[in-house]
Protein backbone atom coordinates (compact mmCIF):
# COMPACT_ATOMS: atom_id res chain seq x y z
CA UNK A 1 0.00 0.00 0.00
CA UNK A 2 1.30 3.39 -0.88
CA UNK A 3 2.31 5.73 1.96
CA UNK A 4 -0.55 8.53 2.51
CA UNK A 5 0.84 11.74 1.34
CA UNK A 6 1.09 14.57 4.32
CA UNK A 7 1.86 18.34 4.46
CA UNK A 8 2.35 19.80 7.29
CA UNK A 9 1.19 23.54 7.17
CA UNK A 10 3.52 26.19 8.37
CA UNK A 11 2.02 27.80 11.81
CA UNK A 12 1.37 31.23 10.22
CA UNK A 13 -1.43 30.20 8.34
CA UNK A 14 -4.64 31.22 9.65
CA UNK A 15 -6.95 30.73 6.04
CA UNK A 16 -7.07 28.60 3.80
CA UNK A 17 -9.36 27.71 0.87
CA UNK A 18 -10.03 24.56 -1.29
CA UNK A 19 -11.55 25.31 -4.56
CA UNK A 20 -12.48 22.15 -7.49
CA UNK A 21 -13.89 21.70 -11.15
CA UNK A 22 -13.76 25.07 -12.11
CA UNK A 23 -13.66 23.21 -15.99
CA UNK A 24 -11.89 26.49 -17.65
CA UNK A 25 -12.00 26.79 -21.21
CA UNK A 26 -12.47 29.09 -23.76
CA UNK A 27 -15.77 29.56 -23.70
CA UNK A 28 -16.44 29.73 -20.10
CA UNK A 29 -15.45 33.81 -20.05
CA UNK A 30 -17.31 34.60 -16.93
CA UNK A 31 -16.35 31.50 -15.16
CA UNK A 32 -12.64 32.49 -15.82
CA UNK A 33 -12.55 36.49 -14.84
CA UNK A 34 -14.31 35.14 -11.60
CA UNK A 35 -11.39 32.57 -11.06
CA UNK A 36 -8.90 35.42 -12.17
CA UNK A 37 -10.32 38.13 -9.84
CA UNK A 38 -10.80 35.51 -7.05
CA UNK A 39 -7.28 34.82 -7.23
CA UNK A 40 -6.39 37.71 -6.88
CA UNK A 41 -8.24 39.13 -4.14
CA UNK A 42 -8.39 36.19 -1.70
CA UNK A 43 -6.59 36.83 1.76
CA UNK A 44 -5.79 33.07 2.46
CA UNK A 45 -2.82 31.94 3.00
CA UNK A 46 -3.20 29.10 0.94
CA UNK A 47 -5.26 27.97 -2.19
CA UNK A 48 -5.32 24.30 -2.29
CA UNK A 49 -6.85 23.18 -6.01
CA UNK A 50 -8.50 19.67 -5.86
CA UNK A 51 -8.80 18.54 -9.45
CA UNK A 52 -10.84 19.89 -12.83
CA UNK A 53 -9.30 23.08 -12.86
CA UNK A 54 -9.13 22.88 -16.67
CA UNK A 55 -11.49 21.25 -19.11
CA UNK A 56 -8.93 19.50 -20.43
CA UNK A 57 -5.44 19.60 -20.12
CA UNK A 58 -3.50 17.22 -22.61
CA UNK A 59 0.34 17.68 -21.50
CA UNK A 60 2.20 20.50 -20.57
CA UNK A 61 3.48 21.23 -23.62
CA UNK A 62 0.45 23.42 -24.44
CA UNK A 63 2.36 26.10 -22.63
CA UNK A 64 2.73 29.62 -24.49
CA UNK A 65 6.33 28.33 -25.86
CA UNK A 66 4.61 25.41 -27.14
CA UNK A 67 1.92 26.94 -29.61
CA UNK A 68 -1.20 25.38 -30.49
CA UNK A 69 -2.59 24.93 -33.87
CA UNK A 70 -4.49 28.06 -34.80
CA UNK A 71 -7.82 25.72 -35.53
CA UNK A 72 -7.87 23.91 -32.31
CA UNK A 73 -10.96 24.10 -29.73
CA UNK A 74 -9.33 22.81 -26.42
CA UNK A 75 -7.75 25.47 -24.72
CA UNK A 76 -6.09 27.61 -27.39
CA UNK A 77 -2.56 28.86 -26.84
CA UNK A 78 -3.59 32.54 -25.77
CA UNK A 79 -6.25 31.49 -23.25
CA UNK A 80 -3.35 28.94 -21.53
CA UNK A 81 -1.01 31.67 -21.31
CA UNK A 82 -3.78 33.66 -19.52
CA UNK A 83 -4.44 30.79 -17.40
CA UNK A 84 -0.77 30.15 -16.69
CA UNK A 85 0.21 33.85 -16.11
CA UNK A 86 -2.78 34.20 -13.11
CA UNK A 87 -1.22 30.80 -11.48
CA UNK A 88 2.14 32.52 -11.57
CA UNK A 89 1.23 35.51 -10.04
CA UNK A 90 -0.92 33.26 -7.69
CA UNK A 91 1.62 31.56 -6.45
CA UNK A 92 4.44 34.34 -6.13
CA UNK A 93 2.45 36.06 -3.52
CA UNK A 94 0.54 32.52 -1.36
CA UNK A 95 0.69 29.05 -1.05
CA UNK A 96 -0.63 27.34 -4.50
CA UNK A 97 -1.55 23.85 -4.41
CA UNK A 98 -2.84 21.70 -7.38
CA UNK A 99 -4.11 17.86 -6.91
CA UNK A 100 -5.15 16.81 -10.54
CA UNK A 101 -8.32 15.69 -11.26
CA UNK A 102 -10.28 13.28 -14.09
CA UNK A 103 -9.85 16.29 -16.60
CA UNK A 104 -6.60 17.65 -16.00
CA UNK A 105 -4.38 14.67 -14.44
CA UNK A 106 -1.86 15.55 -17.40
CA UNK A 107 -0.43 18.58 -15.24
CA UNK A 108 3.05 17.97 -14.55
CA UNK A 109 5.55 19.64 -12.70
CA UNK A 110 6.49 22.07 -16.07
CA UNK A 111 2.92 23.75 -15.32
CA UNK A 112 3.73 23.73 -11.72
CA UNK A 113 7.41 25.09 -11.74
CA UNK A 114 6.09 28.19 -14.24
CA UNK A 115 2.79 28.93 -11.51
CA UNK A 116 5.02 28.55 -8.31
CA UNK A 117 2.58 25.78 -7.36
CA UNK A 118 3.00 22.45 -5.67
CA UNK A 119 1.71 19.12 -6.61
CA UNK A 120 -0.52 17.01 -4.55
CA UNK A 121 -0.59 13.35 -4.51
CA UNK A 122 -4.61 12.23 -4.40
CA UNK A 123 -5.32 11.82 -1.84
CA UNK A 124 -3.39 14.32 0.50
CA UNK A 125 -3.36 14.85 4.65
CA UNK A 126 -3.51 18.41 5.02
CA UNK A 127 -2.14 18.91 9.05
CA UNK A 128 -3.01 22.46 9.94
CA UNK A 129 -2.57 23.58 13.89
CA UNK A 130 -2.71 19.79 14.86
CA UNK A 131 -6.16 19.20 12.79
CA UNK A 132 -5.88 16.22 10.37
CA UNK A 133 -8.12 16.96 7.16
CA UNK A 134 -8.48 14.55 4.11
CA UNK A 135 -7.90 15.93 0.64
CA UNK A 136 -8.99 13.99 -2.48
CA UNK A 137 -10.32 15.47 -5.99
CA UNK A 138 -12.95 12.08 -5.09
CA UNK A 139 -13.17 10.79 -7.89
CA UNK A 140 -11.12 7.46 -7.14
CA UNK A 141 -13.73 7.30 -4.44
CA UNK A 142 -16.86 6.50 -6.85
CA UNK A 143 -16.73 2.52 -6.35
CA UNK A 144 -20.07 2.18 -8.22
CA UNK A 145 -18.65 3.61 -11.43
CA UNK A 146 -16.56 0.71 -12.40
CA UNK A 147 -16.11 1.46 -16.16
CA UNK A 148 -14.96 4.63 -15.40
CA UNK A 149 -12.54 3.13 -12.69
CA UNK A 150 -11.27 1.36 -15.27
CA UNK A 151 -10.36 3.78 -17.53
CA UNK A 152 -9.15 6.07 -14.88
CA UNK A 153 -6.11 2.72 -14.18
CA UNK A 154 -5.08 2.84 -17.41
CA UNK A 155 -4.62 6.36 -17.75
CA UNK A 156 -3.05 7.63 -14.56
CA UNK A 157 0.06 4.78 -15.75
CA UNK A 158 3.27 5.36 -16.70
CA UNK A 159 3.03 3.51 -19.67
CA UNK A 160 -0.22 5.10 -20.94
CA UNK A 161 0.71 8.38 -20.18
CA UNK A 162 4.34 8.19 -22.09
CA UNK A 163 2.51 6.60 -25.34
CA UNK A 164 0.15 9.68 -25.27
CA UNK A 165 2.46 12.56 -24.33
CA UNK A 166 4.65 10.87 -27.89
CA UNK A 167 1.59 11.55 -29.91
CA UNK A 168 1.39 14.79 -31.77
CA UNK A 169 -0.07 18.21 -29.95
CA UNK A 170 -3.14 18.14 -32.26
CA UNK A 171 -4.04 14.74 -31.84
CA UNK A 172 -3.85 14.34 -28.34
CA UNK A 173 -6.37 17.16 -28.62
CA UNK A 174 -9.05 15.53 -30.73
CA UNK A 175 -8.37 12.43 -28.66
CA UNK A 176 -9.39 14.25 -25.21
CA UNK A 177 -12.24 15.90 -27.68
CA UNK A 178 -13.15 12.35 -28.25
CA UNK A 179 -13.42 11.00 -24.52
CA UNK A 180 -15.04 13.71 -23.30
CA UNK A 181 -18.14 12.62 -25.54
CA UNK A 182 -17.56 9.28 -24.40
CA UNK A 183 -17.88 10.09 -20.75
CA UNK A 184 -20.91 12.30 -21.69
CA UNK A 185 -22.66 9.91 -23.43
CA UNK A 186 -21.65 6.83 -20.87
CA UNK A 187 -23.10 9.56 -18.22
CA UNK A 188 -26.69 9.36 -20.67
CA UNK A 189 -26.83 5.97 -20.77
CA UNK A 190 -26.02 5.57 -16.88
CA UNK A 191 -29.44 7.94 -16.05
CA UNK A 192 -31.42 6.14 -18.82
CA UNK A 193 -30.97 2.97 -16.68
CA UNK A 194 -31.89 4.80 -13.79
CA UNK A 195 -28.54 3.93 -12.30
CA UNK A 196 -28.00 7.86 -11.57
CA UNK A 197 -24.66 9.88 -10.90
CA UNK A 198 -22.11 8.07 -8.88
CA UNK A 199 -21.64 9.27 -6.15
CA UNK A 200 -18.39 8.55 -3.00
CA UNK A 201 -18.83 5.49 -2.01
CA UNK A 202 -19.75 6.18 2.27
CA UNK A 203 -17.91 2.96 3.39
CA UNK A 204 -14.59 3.96 1.03
CA UNK A 205 -14.86 7.41 2.73
CA UNK A 206 -15.15 6.29 6.14
CA UNK A 207 -12.20 4.04 5.74
CA UNK A 208 -9.74 6.27 4.25
CA UNK A 209 -10.60 8.79 7.30
CA UNK A 210 -9.81 5.88 9.96
CA UNK A 211 -6.63 4.83 7.71
CA UNK A 212 -5.29 8.67 8.04
CA UNK A 213 -6.88 9.55 11.56
CA UNK A 214 -8.73 12.47 10.06
CA UNK A 215 -12.17 13.16 10.73
CA UNK A 216 -13.10 15.06 7.59
CA UNK A 217 -12.58 14.52 3.83
CA UNK A 218 -12.53 17.67 1.76
CA UNK A 219 -13.07 16.57 -1.96
CA UNK A 220 -14.84 18.04 -5.63
CA UNK A 221 -15.62 15.82 -8.73
CA UNK A 222 -19.42 14.90 -7.86
CA UNK A 223 -20.67 18.67 -8.26
CA UNK A 224 -22.54 18.06 -5.28
CA UNK A 225 -21.85 20.77 -2.63
CA UNK A 226 -23.12 19.44 0.59
CA UNK A 227 -21.77 18.41 4.17
CA UNK A 228 -22.20 14.67 4.49
CA UNK A 229 -22.83 12.36 8.08
CA UNK A 230 -20.64 9.10 7.85
CA UNK A 231 -21.73 8.68 11.52
CA UNK A 232 -18.71 8.59 14.39
CA UNK A 233 -17.70 11.68 14.07
CA UNK A 234 -16.62 11.44 10.56
CA UNK A 235 -17.60 13.21 7.73
CA UNK A 236 -17.16 14.48 3.94
CA UNK A 237 -17.43 18.10 2.48
CA UNK A 238 -18.20 18.31 -0.77
CA UNK A 239 -16.80 21.17 -2.55
CA UNK A 240 -18.59 23.50 -5.25
CA UNK A 241 -18.27 23.37 -8.96
CA UNK A 242 -17.88 26.69 -10.83
CA UNK A 243 -19.74 27.95 -13.74
CA UNK A 244 -20.56 31.35 -13.89
CA UNK A 245 -21.70 31.24 -17.83
CA UNK A 246 -24.62 28.66 -16.53
CA UNK A 247 -28.43 30.64 -16.67
CA UNK A 248 -28.03 29.69 -12.77
CA UNK A 249 -24.22 31.14 -12.27
CA UNK A 250 -22.68 29.33 -9.40
CA UNK A 251 -19.32 29.22 -7.78
CA UNK A 252 -18.38 28.83 -3.93
CA UNK A 253 -15.55 28.50 -2.18
CA UNK A 254 -14.50 26.67 0.78
CA UNK A 255 -12.41 28.27 3.34
CA UNK A 256 -10.71 26.72 6.70
CA UNK A 257 -10.64 29.09 9.57
CA UNK A 258 -10.00 28.77 13.14
CA UNK A 259 -10.48 25.18 12.66
CA UNK A 260 -14.19 25.63 11.14
CA UNK A 261 -15.15 25.62 7.29
CA UNK A 262 -17.54 27.85 5.95
CA UNK A 263 -18.87 28.29 1.99
CA UNK A 264 -17.61 32.14 0.54
CA UNK A 265 -19.91 32.42 -2.43
CA UNK A 266 -18.08 33.95 -5.34
CA UNK A 267 -19.55 36.91 -7.29
CA UNK A 268 -19.38 37.17 -10.81
CA UNK A 269 -16.33 39.51 -11.69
Amino acid sequence: MTPLSELQAPQAWRAVDFISDLHLSEDQPATFAAWREYLSSTTADAVFILGDLFEVWVGDDSLPAHEAPADSQDLPASFISACAQTLSQTGARLALYFMPGNRDFLVGQALMTASHATLLDDPTLLILHQQRWLLSHGDALCLDDTAYLEFRRQVRGTQWQHHFLQKPLAERQLLARQLREQSHQAQVRRQQSGAGYADVDTQAASQALIAARSSTLIHGHTHRPADHDLGSGLRRVVLSDWDLDAPQPRAEVLRLQDGQLRRIPVPLA
